[in-house]
């Protein structure tokens, strides 16, 4: 047999990854900072796949979703709520296999997310690679407030996101996509002002959710959600998601 044979009729078998790709069908966008990364001490169940649920890796290939998810400081990932979130929607949808789209940073800003910003361009891209297979975008999660939580900062954030989630929502072809943010932890010295403004925010923006904080708990450092309180927060945005979905 001549190389040249050979190698055509290996190619299905080299091909072979690639067609075994899960065929996700529903994207979800996670963006914001530390606590939509996830910080919290990861646990068995943290690593422990769903069969419809997968991540995008910072290579762009999807994988079955375990903790951490995210990858933007490698040395302090954890358990966010993207995990325990695909896996609650993965139960409400017997049909659909979730691909979550990990892209927050750690201590970012509000201001670090405008257009020409690096974690805005970062998360297009990303976002644009998961929906390149023809899925749906069916939400972006949205977790952030601590770094604006000085009252000079938080007064102006509710026309700061405004602007924002017009930007994406038009970057990402879908003007009507819901965006789901979460409340920062109650246990956040000085949070009073930021969840305030987080509070107004589904008047202000069309097809926006809020998630509460209420009764969740910190790590011990008063900043990030310990495993347990970030997995319940995760559940929270799924059933944000279902009210969303029913209007």
């Amino acid at each position: 047999m001549n190389a040249s044979l050979a190698r055509l009729l290996l190619m299905p078998l080299l091909a072979s990854p690639a067609a075994a790709a899960p065929a996700v069908t529903q994207v979800f966008l996670l963006i914001g900072q530390s606590n939509m990364a996830g910080r919290g001490p990861v646990g068995a169940e943290d690593r422990t796949p769903d069969p419809r649920v997968f991540a995008l890796g910072k290579d762009l290939q999807w994988r079955p979703a375990v903790d951490p998810l995210a990858f933007d400081k490698p040395e302090l990932v954890g358990v966010g709520p993207g995990l325990a979130f695909g896996k609650a929607v993965a139960r409400a949808h017997p049909d659909w296999v979730v691909g979550l789209v990990p892209a927050a940073f750690g201590g970012s800003a509000l201001g670090e997310w405008q257009p020409a910003g690096r974690h805005y361009r970062d998360a297009l891209a990303r976002a644009r690679a998961a929906l390149a297979g023809g899925a749906r975008l069916a939400a972006v999660l949205w977790h952030q407030g601590e770094s604006d939580a000085k009252p000079e900062l938080a007064a102006t954030y509710v026309e700061r996101f405004r602007r924002f989630a017009a930007s994406l929502r038009r970057d990402l072809g879908d003007p009507e996509v819901p965006i789901i943010a979460g409340e920062i932890g109650r246990f956040v010295a000085g949070q009073e002002p930021i969840n305030r403004q987080l509070g107004l925010l589904p008047a202000a923006v069309p097809r926006c959710r809020l998630v509460s904080s209420a009764g969740l708990t910190d790590k011990g450092d008063h900043l990030h959600f310990d495993a347990p309180s970030a997995r319940e927060l995760g559940r929270r945005y799924a059933a944000a998601f279902a009210a969303a979905e029913a209007r």
